[in-house]
């Protein structure tokens, strides 16, 4: 079968922009598409280091105006990996230029600007995505398989926390190209739209919609340096949240996320508690899923650790033996391997720009929330 070609133009080139570039490299050696990513074109604002970065990943051209590389009528599809605060203009010029579009998450700083995007790629019936990547670990994959085969029974409890430590020195700086997630105008929001906003997604995949929420935030760090004016300002964004939350099906949840958690460099975890039985899952040891059934035999019946690796297990057919892991990256690969199907049947990929939404509405109502005290309703 001759493969039809489908070219990428990025926008960025940090930590995302190596985890995207990886995936367009590696899916078609281990996965059968009609459409083979070709990496056209990487746009970055210095043109040195977005050089650099085109020859380290095998990008065949350069831009320094994201506006010419919409533009260009050789780009099918726009990859989004800037910060937060340009995710919309881009997104709404790309529709408009009839490109598709992969959008880093969150989608965007907060719900007003995520409708206009949703607006625009529907207008556009352009197909769409946002990279809530951890959706692509087979774990997870599995967990929702199980889930929807009824197998937990009705579903009382969801909690899911993510920790990290990295931001616990005051003498940090905020803004700037390392340092945007901790400017409040670059970012929209800190842990909530930074990395509870994975956990939202997940929960959201896994379980349903959530109807309302009540949290608390706290920034322990209230001046920081800013990188780009050098003067100390005020800082705008959360460095902890922690929410409860129902769901729509009844359940309750639990939601946890801090950068000052010593110890903690990336823990993403969530258990979801059903009448019949329960997982867990830990970023930590993605490969296994940790399971409890009530229905086994009583003096057999406990956790049980099951190892995501066997071929009937999501995607891992298309990786290596039975018994030999895989890991983080490999969930963008995953991403780009189900774009590339729904490019073949011309429909969007979940997380579509609607869905991830959804995500965005939920932080808006946990920020809202915590400044007023009180529960707050989800927006429809």
């Amino acid at each position: 079968m001759t493969k039809k070609k489908l070219n990428v133009g990025m926008v960025g080139y940090g930590f995302m922009g190596r985890t995207h570039s990886n995936a367009f490299r590696k899916v078609s050696n281990f996965f059968d598409n009609e459409h083979v990513p070709v990496l056209k074109a990487i746009c970055g604002r210095n043109e040195a280091n977005t050089r650099g970065f085109a020859d380290k990943w095998g990008y065949e051209s350069i831009e320094t105006d994201w506006k010419k590389l919409i533009e260009r009528k050789d780009i099918d599809v726009i990859d989004i990996c800037t910060p937060n605060d340009s995710h919309m203009e881009i997104a709404i010029a790309a529709a408009q230029a009839g490109k598709m579009i992969m959008c880093e998450k969150p989608l965007a700083r907060d719900a007003a600007e995520g409708e206009k995007m949703v607006a625009a790629v529907e207008g556009a019936k352009v197909l769409n995505t946002v990279w809530y990547n951890y959706r692509r670990i087979p774990a997870v994959s599995m967990a929702k398989q199980l889930i929807d085969e009824g197998r937990l029974g009705k579903i009382f409890h969801y909690r899911a926390n993510f920790l990290q430590d990295w931001t616990i020195s005051a003498d940090l700086p905020q803004g700037g190209a390392g340092l945007w997630r901790l400017d409040a105008a670059a970012a929209g929001s800190g842990v909530t739209g930074d990395l509870l906003a994975h956990c939202i997604d997940t929960a959201i995949w896994l379980n349903g919609s959530i109807k309302n929420v009540t949290g608390m935030t706290e920034t322990f760090v209230k001046e920081r340096k800013h990188t780009l004016t050098g003067k100390v300002e005020k800082v705008g964004i959360d460095d902890a949240c922690s929410f409860l939350a129902r769901f729509q099906n009844g359940s309750l949840g639990l939601f946890e996320s801090t950068r000052y958690a010593r110890g903690h460099k990336a823990l993403y975890t969530f258990e979801i508690n059903g009448e019949n039985a329960s997982i867990k899952w830990d970023l930590h040891d993605l490969h296994r899923l940790e399971w409890y059934d009530y229905r086994d035999e009583g003096k057999l019946r406990g956790w049980k650790s099951i190892h995501i690796t066997d071929s009937d297990q999501p995607y891992m057919k298309n990786w290596w033996v039975p018994g030999l892991q895989i890991g983080y990256e490999h969930s963008f690969v995953h991403q780009v391997a189900d774009f590339l199907a729904n490019v073949a049947g011309n429909k969007s990929t979940s997380p579509t720009f609607r869905e991830a939404l959804e995500t965005t509405r939920v932080c808006d109502s946990v920020l809202a929330s915590a400044k007023s005290g009180s529960w707050m309703d989800v927006a429809k």
